[in-house]
């Protein structure tokens, strides 16, 4: 019987520096939008970078995976849904002639 070897942690989070890799784009996705716009400040650039990854890492504490992308998910989506697509042409109620409420 042939044996091969298979790794035992398949479901293990990808995970570097503690931070999800989502969470790691968001810091690079804010560094880099600040350095462009500011240049090379390090009060403007890098001091908002720590604050965000500092506030990622004790505010996600005890979340579940995958956590900021579900909150994101949840406020881009409408606040309604509906199972109908919307009414391009929209015809109002018919009226009683003579009749008031």
């Amino acid at each position: 019987m042939r044996v091969v070897s298979v790794s035992q942690c398949l479901d293990k989070k990808l995970k570097l520096l503690g931070f999800e890799v989502a969470d790691l784009f968001a810091i690079f996705f804010v560094l880099s939008i600040l350095n462009f716009i500011f240049g090379s400040s390090v009060l403007f650039v890098w001091l908002p970078t720590a604050a965000l990854a500092l506030i990622l890492r004790y505010g996600k504490r005890g979340k579940p995976d995958k956590y900021l992308l579900h909150f994101l998910r949840y406020q881009v989506r409408p606040a309604t849904l509906s199972a109908f697509q919307e009414p391009s042409i929209t015809i109002p109620p018919p009226r009683l002639r003579g009749k008031s409420l």
